[in-house]
């Protein structure tokens, strides 16, 4: 298709591959002159559509918008609920980019693939800071306006949405914000979030699939003790696997590298010895 003058974009359409693959199989395929000249074309074409778009959208002169084939689900799924939700607590949707950072290179793997099998994306840059924190992101315009506007939909969506979808926003704000305590006979996971709105939809939610909770909302953080409630979450949500505590942080007492789930299974495990 190359060798006849098509298009990225329109070889990306007309195969369903994604724009990495597609490239890199005609990146060394010399560009004709009649290829040029009808990506010049299309190129002017998706400039005026874009300017057009940022102004709809609000945004000014300055902003990157570049053009690909990507998807916009018109119906919520696990999958399309647990990546908004990600962006969401570890993330951020800011005015041209989707950024999501974490020290789990398993949530950081979970982001990509779902950027992939949902929005059919894969052009992110990655970057790994001193502390071991890393960061995908996603520097589109008009996926970042989607986006958007479904963090706002999903917030008013998911109570009424079904158990799968709430147990996958669940399990992403635990992997996102939570911590398990086990100390003694204190057994508590804990679901951090600046929000009060946000923390408290939390609470509603895993009433819902019957798990109680406490709200603190002078350490903006929401609880869940006793064995019973402790047992629902583990088999219900639990956090993913792949996912650490932070053995480097002062206040930790463990000192080593281990999975909040092994912790989790520890501390169900004791009440056996009480």
């Amino acid at each position: 298709m190359r060798r006849s003058n098509a298009t990225l974009g329109e070889i990306i359409s007309a195969t369903g591959l994604s724009k990495t693959t597609v490239f890199y199989h005609v990146r060394d395929i010399p560009k004709t002159k009649a290829l040029l000249g009808r990506i010049s074309t299309i190129n002017s074409a998706n400039s005026k559509f874009a300017r057009l778009a940022l102004n709809k959208a609000g945004f000014g002169k300055g902003k990157s918008f570049k053009t690909y084939p990507y998807n916009k689900p018109n119906q919520w799924t696990p999958d399309f609920v647990m990546l908004v939700a990600h962006l969401m607590f570890d993330g951020e949707i800011n005015h041209s980019s989707c950024i999501y950072n974490n020290r789990s290179d398993a949530l950081i793997r979970r982001i990509v693939k779902l950027m992939h099998d949902v929005i059919g994306v894969d052009d992110y840059k990655y970057y790994k800071k001193s502390d071991g924190v890393q960061r995908v992101s996603y520097h589109h315009v008009e996926i970042t306006i989607f986006m958007e506007k479904k963090s706002r939909e999903l917030l008013k969506y998911i109570l009424e949405a079904p158990t799968d979808q709430k147990i996958a926003f669940l399990r992403a704000f635990f992997d996102d914000e939570g911590s398990m305590c086990f100390e003694h006979k204190k057994r508590v996971v804990r679901g951090y979030q600046h929000s009060h709105e946000r923390l408290l939809l939390v609470q509603k939610l895993l009433a819902d699939i019957g798990i109680a909770s406490t709200l603190d909302n002078r350490h903006v953080e929401i609880t869940i003790s006793r064995r019973e409630n402790l047992i629902k979450f583990q088999k219900l949500i639990n956090f993913s696997e792949g996912v650490y505590i932070n053995p480097d942080r002062s206040n930790s007492m463990w000192k080593q590298l281990l999975q909040k789930r092994d912790i989790l299974q520890m501390a169900l495990a004791s009440y056996q010895t009480v």
